[in-house]
């Protein structure tokens, strides 16, 4: 089989996210003709100010079934009512770009790099602690694909394969993705829907990433190891063999860090600071955010030297690289825009609600993240996910007595997760081709560890129950 033909088969094999939500619209709209509709009554608490459901006030309505055009019509609708967040993502990455532009980054990987000569064995735990920052505060997923290549390139010059490579920029900023300590794209979307404070319960979020981290740093410096005392046992040992005959792996040589690159460092952990400030002291959301973010842009692209119309085509260029996950926000909101003109959301709530009221509050905690890790496989963007699930689990976790905070852990565990699993994350299949590593060889390496986490997850989603995580 060519390889044209292979890529073709995946193709078949995994529709685009696109259509797989547009399916799950149409669902939706057939839906409104089946289930009974119905509505829960919401009241204000007045502890908190937020709008609640009332688990006892469902009552059935007449039905409204929703009919082709208002579909059609709904996906406007739908990217209407998600706009804020789209832009957020448009304008977050978008300055990302214009800061990696810089060579800051870059420049700084190679300088760590250079140090560890005589310390090969500090690469996997220093790297991954690195890149598990971008990924706990920055929210970096796409935007760390561009350094695989440099990873793989250390790695190797010291050693080991392209797996250890990948792994250090992919999963330890899986690690911190998945703890999601102030990741703007998944917590902060979600916590915004479910109204509580945003990066609230941080301070779990943070005993989670030290947790996965320390687990994920063993599980690859065993592997490295391994490899590293017989190459012949690495899971892509043919890979590696054709590489070294074409490519002499050399280490890095030094790279220095101008008075730019500093500069351009310390506004980052100036504009991360000022944020962290803002939000807890002031209430910060979206807006605000989004300005300190292209604040930074800005501030880094001058001192970079860029022009203004250098700093325009990198802001465009990092927000076209998002494209996929930012319309994925719009799109996914036009399911519950269907769902709520067909009335049948609460109807969809009543009904799961009913199935699992019966359960520990622990086993239903832990079947919302293990819903979300299967519903991860269809919309692979975590903030796509958020405004698709999260609508429907903020009021069942009111109603079986759940936090709202719970159920945003829930969220982002099972949109983690499987990020690096699953075929139909682009970031993923992007990654992998760019490091040359066929996708079974990645999940006969990763598997054992996505199912490590999976059970790591299960047991801070019981801790998450019975310490009553909150605020609420």
């Amino acid at each position: 089989m060519t390889e044209k033909s292979k890529i073709v088969n995946k193709a078949v094999r995994f529709p685009h996210t696109y259509v797989l939500i547009f399916c799950i619209v149409i669902i939706s709209a057939l839906l409104t003709y089946i289930i009974p509709a119905g509505e829960y009554a919401r009241v204000q608490d007045p502890n908190t100010g937020r709008t609640v459901v009332d688990p006892n006030s469902f009552t059935i309505v007449e039905r409204n079934p929703v009919n082709l055009f208002d579909v059609l019509s709904a996906v406007p609708r739908g990217m209407i009512d998600a706009a804020q967040i789209t832009f957020f993502i448009f304008i977050v990455a978008g300055s990302f770009q214009i800061i990696t532009s810089t060579g800051a980054i870059e420049a700084g990987i190679y300088k760590v790099a250079y140090k560890l000569k005589g310390n090969e064995q500090l690469l996997i735990p220093i790297f991954m602690f690195l890149f598990s920052l971008t990924g706990a505060f920055l929210g970096f997923a796409e935007e760390n694909i561009v350094f695989i290549p440099i990873a793989i390139t250390l790695a190797r010059a010291l050693g080991y394969d392209a797996i250890v490579g990948m792994s250090l920029v992919s999963l330890g900023g899986a690690v911190g993705f998945n703890a999601g300590i102030m990741n703007p794209f998944t917590v902060g979307v979600a916590q915004g829907i479910a109204e509580l404070p945003l990066f609230s319960g941080i301070g779990l979020r943070i005993i989670v990433w030290i947790v996965f981290l320390i687990v994920s740093i063993l599980y690859v410096m065993r592997y490295a190891k391994k490899i590293k005392d017989k190459p012949e046992l690495s899971i892509i040992a043919e890979v590696e063999l054709e590489e070294r005959k074409n490519n002499n792996f050399e280490v890095i040589e030094d790279r220095k860090l101008s008075t730019a690159h500093i500069l351009v460092f310390l506004v980052l952990a100036a504009g991360l600071a000022t944020i962290v400030f803002g939000v807890y002291k002031y209430e910060w959301y979206i807006n605000e955010i989004a300005g300190i973010f292209l604040g930074m842009g800005i501030v880094c692209g001058f001192i970079g030297k860029m022009g203004p119309n250098k700093m325009a085509q990198e802001f465009v260029n990092g927000a076209r690289g998002i494209v996929f996950g930012a319309l994925v926000c719009g799109i996914a909101r036009t399911i519950l825009v269907v769902l709520k003109d067909g009335l049948i959301l609460d109807s969809i709530i009543y009904y799961l609600s009913s199935l699992i009221k019966g359960l520990p509050t622990t086993i239903a905690a832990v079947g919302m993240f293990l819903i979300q890790s299967l519903i991860n496989f269809a919309i692979p963007s975590g903030s796509g996910q958020a405004a698709t699930t999260m609508p429907i689990m903020v009021p069942l976790a009111d109603i079986l007595g759940l936090t709202r905070q719970t159920a945003v852990l829930a969220f982002h565990f099972g949109d983690g997760f499987s990020n690096t699993f699953t075929p139909t994350a682009s970031t993923l299949m992007a990654s992998l081709s760019i490091a040359k590593i066929p996708y079974d060889k990645w999940i006969k390496y990763y598997g054992k560890l996505f199912f490590i986490w999976t059970g790591m997850g299960a047991v801070f989603m019981v801790i998450a129950v019975l310490i009553n995580y909150g605020p609420f």
